[in-house]
């Protein structure tokens, strides 16, 4: 079943982009729609099966990641979910998670292994990234000495987040949380590298949420929201992999490519995709649940 937005009577958290979130008390519960967005605008055309693609990748890196640091996933099976739940399986099978409720941090955690993207656009512009300093000559798409921490603020609304310098980061959420949440960040970058290079795969970018769970008295950082999907990360192919190019990633390149060869705006109203266009993303999206988790999509 494709799905737009749940509509399931409880109380809503929040609905981003991709996810509805229900609150649940102690716990939310996350709903991965197949909604897609391109340029910070949600598209009226559905990607079938994005939302179970998303939702079980987070899974299996939530799983893989446990050892680095503690996430909020409880269950996806909707068997564990409160009685209130259950009846809505039709609609949240395959493409919800249980979740406890955190304090959520207002910083995107953004980790760089290689010069992409708007990293890229910045690097040619001041030779840094987010205030690092990058050696001279880098080419697009070059994998940089060492990863990079490079924050983001995180906008709600749909409103663009906004990179900022790990000195501005410290100044909203301190520089003992600041530093621990860079360190934690780029181990689940390393980690998470090494198994995809297992799979023929390049990790380049990703982005991280976290919370604060109340522990004993004190706070413990935990990874929420979603971890290491094709919404979030940017995966490239090994064997078609070449500096000074930028990649063909497993993501929605395929929609953005062609809202740019009809000339859109990047403003509301966002126009439909051609049928080409979206089984040619949903292909992709299932290609990546494939080569990242081993199995077939469930």
């Amino acid at each position: 079943m494709t799905t737009s937005e749940s509509t399931i009577n409880l109380p809503l958290f929040i609905r981003g982009k991709v996810r509805d979130v229900y609150d649940l008390g102690e716990k939310l519960l996350l709903v991965a729609s197949d909604r897609i967005s391109a340029f910070d605008i949600v598209l009226p055309t559905l990607i079938p099966d994005k939302g179970k693609v998303l939702n079980q990748i987070s899974a299996f890196w939530f799983k893989q990641t446990e050892s680095i640091v503690k996430n909020h996933l409880i269950s996806c099976s909707v068997e564990d979910y409160p009685a209130e739940v259950k009846k809505y399986k039709d609609q949240i099978e395959g493409r919800s998670m249980l979740g406890i409720k955190v304090e959520k941090f207002p910083i995107e955690c953004v980790v760089r292994g290689y010069i992409s993207g708007s990293g890229w656009k910045e690097y040619k512009q001041s030779q840094s990234v987010c205030g690092v300093k990058l050696p001279a000559g880098l080419k697009e798409s070059e994998k940089l000495p060492e990863p990079i921490f490079t924050p983001a603020t995180k906008e709600e609304g749909g409103k663009h987040d906004e990179n900022i310098s790990f000195e501005r980061m410290i100044s909203i959420v301190g520089k003992d949380l600041s530093e621990k949440l860079r360190d934690i960040s780029i181990k689940i970058f390393n980690a998470a590298s090494k198994i995809v290079e297992e799979k023929g795969l390049i990790l380049a970018d990703t982005k991280y949420e976290f919370g604060l769970l109340p522990v004993n008295g004190g706070k413990e950082i935990i990874l929420i929201d979603e971890c290491l999907t094709p919404d979030s990360s940017r995966f490239w192919e090994q064997s078609q992999y070449q500096v000074g190019t930028s990649p063909v990633s497993f993501d929605k390149q395929f929609v953005r490519n062609y809202l740019d060869s009809i000339q859109w705006k990047r403003v509301p109203p966002a126009p439909s995709l051609p049928d080409a266009i979206v089984q040619n993303t949903r292909k992709k999206y299932l290609e990546a649940f494939t080569r990242i988790t081993g199995e077939k999509l469930g």
